[in-house]
């Protein structure tokens, strides 16, 4: 079968190389947000499709049978649109998303629905680590009167947008051993994520719960209304049902 897989996690990688072995024809979208992505199984196109007009007009012209949207849990944006022109178009689309983390009060966690409930948390001149990535640094402007720092996976390429604020560069995946050093080294006193879910990333929660690291959980934006799994095998079989009609 012609799939178009939205990529851009390790779900995506695993489907692509997995839906490429058995057989199907596979092109992987990237957004191209990360500068040096790894490779991927079958197909790969990078750069986004122009909007809503490009997305459909992809979809037209190359008229997969199947799009799969395994995408970040915070690239609602995206996943919304696609959801909606498949729909559009009476092409079938299904949407991988991973459970989010399970919040607990005991261990010192919060969930928010924005940055400003966030800074409401947390105390003046806290050290705050930031693994919310680049692209929504900027809402934390309200955060003058501490002190921030923001790990991405590549060196920036421009200063911090804050004068109370510093980048540190790491590339996952990192272990609890090394976020507890990272952690202590910095001095950290606040953890602010995404809750995007996932083993791969959870050593950061875990290195907090360890040191009583309080954590702020940004929660996921609205998702499309559309069918949705959570995990690569559901998505297989989905695939294979689809197949075989």
């Amino acid at each position: 079968m012609r799939i178009l897989l939205l990529a851009g996690t390790g779900e995506a990688a695993e489907l692509a190389r997995l839906l490429s072995d058995a057989g199907h024809e596979v092109t992987s979208s990237l957004a191209g947000v990360t500068r040096s992505p790894k490779a991927l199984a079958g197909q790969v196109r990078s750069g986004g499709f122009g909007g809503d007009a490009g997305f459909e007009a992809w979809l037209e012209a190359h008229q997969p049978e199947l799009v799969i949207d395994a995408t970040h849990p915070f690239a609602a944006r995206v996943s919304r649109r696609s959801a909606r022109i498949c729909d559009k178009l009476g092409v079938r689309y299904l949407q991988l998303l991973r459970p989010p983390w399970p919040v607990l009060p005991e261990r010192q966690q919060h969930e928010v629905a924005c940055v400003a409930e966030a800074r409401a948390l947390v105390p003046t001149g806290s050290v705050v680590f930031l693994a919310t990535g680049r692209q929504t640094l900027d809402s934390f402007g309200g955060f003058s009167d501490c002190h921030l720092i923001c790990r991405q996976i590549e060196p920036p390429e421009g200063p911090f947008p804050f004068p109370n604020g510093a980048f540190r560069i790491g590339r996952p995946p990192f272990s609890v051993e090394d976020e507890v050093a990272l952690f202590e080294e910095l001095d950290v006193d606040w953890l602010i994520v995404k809750n995007a879910g996932g083993a791969a990333s959870y050593s950061k929660i875990e290195a907090a719960g360890q040191l009583g690291i309080p954590v702020i959980f940004l929660a996921r934006p609205q998702q499309p209304d559309a069918e949705r799994v959570a995990h690569i095998q559901d998505v297989m079989d989905w695939v294979a049902r689809h197949a075989d009609h």
